[in-house]
């Protein structure tokens, strides 16, 4: 198993309201405003796109590569914290 960042663990503990995408584990900065120019600006609307992938984490990485330019470690961060984040308040 894998460790998580401190990031993760607080995105993790608590419900998401109007959290920045900037929150979520593996986003960073400059991400972050690619995201935002791309429609993704709150971490909710990432979920959004994470459960029409129907959780798939090749399908997410691959979306995030593509809509943000992240790697596979971004990518895959931010999929294991938004799958925690379901797996505690879904």
């Amino acid at each position: 198993m894998s460790t998580t960042s401190q990031k993760h663990r607080n995105f993790v503990a608590e419900p998401m309201a109007d959290k920045p995408v900037t929150d979520l584990a593996g986003i960073g900065t400059v991400l972050g405003q690619r995201l935002k120019n791309k429609g993704f600006n709150e971490a909710y609307v990432v979920l959004g796109q994470f459960l029409i992938l129907k959780k798939n984490k090749e399908l997410f990485v691959d979306w995030m590569k593509d809509t943000a330019g992240s790697n596979t470690k971004q990518a895959s961060d931010c999929h294991q914290c938004l799958s925690d984040w379901c797996e505690e308040f879904l």
